[in-house]
């Protein structure tokens, strides 16, 4: 009997990855929900949730997880635009004190609990607010792979970051492709949201 080997997560937050913002409105391609949800009056923002997203992240090898303020409102708003299924969702802790500390040192509120959930296992964390100060946290106290793909928020996930997702989640374990080494983050983006040279 074999043992089945698990995908790596992917930590997928929603504002910004997939409901881009920032930009000027008109920038930003709309398409009607046609669906009955109980968020879409209440968030205009929704209608900019392209549904090509949910082909193309159900294409990847890995187990989506919920990484956003929305919550369970992922799975009842979200999941249904873009034809996911329910996924799992990671539930914030309270603010701590140790909270204050990181947010002095520069390190997102959401990277300790991540690594936490993923409990050594690999993932890739796609956001529009990463650092290298996150990192450089994840690098040091995350026994597995990780990749933390930085998302411009003015534009969401493009088809270049899923080539990039996509890429990273294929190689074998360990290395990077192409040189050798442990691999952390194969699609690096410039702190100001755009692609790295």
């Amino acid at each position: 009997m074999t043992g089945s080997v698990r995908l790596p997560l992917l930590f997928l937050d929603v504002d910004g990855p997939l409901i881009p913002f920032g930009a000027e409105p008109e920038q930003y391609r709309t398409s009607g929900t046609g669906l009955d949800l109980p968020e879409a009056d209440a968030n205009p923002l929704l209608a900019r949730i392209s549904p090509e997203h949910g082909p193309k992240l159900a294409a990847l090898p890995c187990e989506v997880v919920w990484a956003t303020t929305w919550m369970d409102d992922a799975n009842e708003c979200i999941a249904p635009l873009i034809g996911l299924p329910k996924l799992a969702v990671v539930v914030w802790p309270e603010p701590s004190d140790i909270d204050e500390q990181d947010e002095r040192n520069g390190l997102h509120w959401k990277t300790r609990a991540l690594v936490e959930w993923a409990a050594g296992r690999p993932f890739v964390w796609v956001d529009d607010e990463l650092t290298d100060t996150d990192r450089a946290w994840v690098a040091s106290h995350h026994p597995g792979r990780a990749m933390l793909h930085r998302v411009d928020a003015r534009l969401g996930l493009t088809d270049g970051d899923y080539e990039a997702l996509g890429l990273w989640l294929r190689q074998p374990a360990g290395v990077a492709e192409g040189d050798g080494q442990p691999c952390m983050d194969t699609a690096r983006h410039q702190e100001s949201g755009g692609p790295a040279e």
